[in-house]
């Protein structure tokens, strides 16, 4: 039987997955403390939003399982999803229209 993994994840994102991928790219496969050093230090507009994911997927583990070493955990599984696009015009010359494309994500954590 495999190790236990426990899962948090946010939907509706209001920033790109191509910027979000940035942020979930460095910290996929390393230690939660590492993880959340590197996230403190990061000047991105996802970085407290996938910091406070980690702390859930944490918290997660100490539910299901009260005798867990927190300090052992490791990010198993990371990735960023297309959520929806709100799409809205721009005025632009001799009477046309730009389409502007409101991007949003959904992050996925998996930690075990």
């Amino acid at each position: 039987m495999g190790e236990k993994t426990y899962t948090a994840s946010v939907r509706k994102v209001h920033v790109s997955p191509r910027k979000a991928r940035l942020v979930i790219d460095l910290i996929r496969g390393r230690n939660v403390v590492q993880a959340m050093a590197i996230l403190d230090s990061l000047n991105k507009k996802v970085a407290p939003i996938v910091k406070n994911l980690l702390k859930s997927a944490i918290a997660n583990a100490e539910q299901q399982e009260s005798d867990i070493d927190v300090e052992a955990l490791k990010i198993k599984v990371a990735y960023v999803d297309m959520g929806q696009t709100l799409k809205r015009f721009r005025a632009r010359a001799m009477g046309r229209a730009a389409p502007i494309r409101k991007r949003s994500s959904q992050i996925t954590l998996t930690v075990g």
